[in-house]
């Protein structure tokens, strides 16, 4: 059976896949692999933390959240022409925002503040981050800085999948945690009209200049590897807050 489908892989990796057939291999790879399906989530969406959780969730994501621009600067600077300069500085405008304040980013700290990490200096310092999160995130950073182009721009696909994660996820937070407002999450509604935006271009010059077996399959692997990012961010958050609960040294650790 290995052998058998070995084989039929690669005879895969063989082919050029038509630009539809690409898109449809890029969704399965969230179909099977994206963190909406993760045990965490599940907890988190439907009412199943405590407060700290929640906060050990917050303050985590935010070293991703705030990570974003910064990959988006890397790939940017490599880009080869205005153009794509032009529709790529975007998303750094829309965490970063225009000024102090704004943006996703300013956003994500509201969210923090909101489920009750007050000190938003602290979450900012990223100090009591888990040693997964920092390396998973980084390593994600230097992926967009370091990989081919192509590959850099179609790891941002898992934005294909956000918009029905953000409404599970805001609709499930305000229906269980009476201590969560829609204040508190503010973030993700700009993020339902952006990400669809992002993907529009990204796919389309991932369908447009994946030309080759090696190039396509380049591609999903780059999928792959994003959505093992957001993975590996979840299995840490689980592992340590909420079973076994090994929290490690240096990390946050919640008063309730």
């Amino acid at each position: 059976m290995t052998q058998l489908h070995n084989r039929t892989a690669g005879q895969e990796t063989n082919r050029v896949m038509t630009p539809d057939e690409l898109e449809a291999a890029l969704r399965a790879v969230g179909a099977e692999r994206y963190h909406n399906l993760h045990p965490f989530h599940r907890l988190l969406h439907d009412g199943a933390l405590t407060r700290g959780q929640v906060q050990a969730w917050a303050l985590n994501r935010y070293h991703y959240q705030a990570s974003i621009p910064a990959k988006d600067a890397a790939l940017l600077s490599r880009l080869p022409t205005a153009e794509l300069r032009r529709e790529w500085r975007r998303r750094l405008v829309d965490h970063d925002g225009t000024e102090p304040g704004t943006g996703g980013i300013a956003r994500w700290l509201k969210l923090a503040e909101g489920v009750g990490l007050v000190d938003a200096a602290y979450v900012e310092s990223r100090e009591g981050l888990l040693p997964t999160t920092r390396f998973a995130v980084d390593a994600y950073v230097t992926f967009c800085r370091e990989k081919p182009i192509l590959e850099a721009i179609a790891s941002s696909l898992t934005e294909m999948f956000s918009p029905t994660i953000i409404r599970e996820r805001v609709s499930g937070m305000l229906a269980n945690y009476d201590w969560v407002s829609e204040e508190t999450l503010a973030y993700f509604k700009p993020r339902l009209t952006q990400a669809p935006r992002d993907v529009d271009f990204a796919l389309a010059y991932v369908k447009e200049h994946a030309r080759t077996p090696e190039q396509q399959q380049a591609v999903i692997a780059a999928l792959r590897f994003k959505c093992d990012v957001l993975w590996s961010q979840l299995d840490a958050l689980y592992y340590s807050y909420v079973a076994p609960g090994n929290i490690p040294p240096g990390a946050f650790v919640p008063e309730v």
